[in-house]
């Protein structure tokens, strides 16, 4: 027996009105994805926290535009199949 089990990884970035949005925006918009892909035959696993660290811009001849590198944290949807 020799299966194979195939993982999708999403991006998921929640979108909400600053003045309006709710966690629960934020859960409806995380459940409305986890449900596509159900739909599409995938089983969601769980959300990962991914840490990233963004190299640094020198610019435009290391003068006009300098920007300092830094970390970031992204929020990824794991599904199998």
């Amino acid at each position: 027996m020799n299966s194979k089990i195939e993982y999708k990884v999403i991006p998921f970035v929640a979108s909400i009105d600053s003045k309006k949005g709710t966690s629960n925006h934020v859960a409806q918009q995380l459940e409305d994805l986890i449900k596509n892909y159900s739909n599409l035959g995938w089983k969601y696993e769980r959300l990962e926290s991914v840490t990233t660290f963004v190299q640094p811009d020198n610019g435009c001849f290391g003068i006009v535009g300098v920007k300092p590198g830094y970390t970031t944290t992204r929020q990824m949807v794991v599904f199998s199949k």
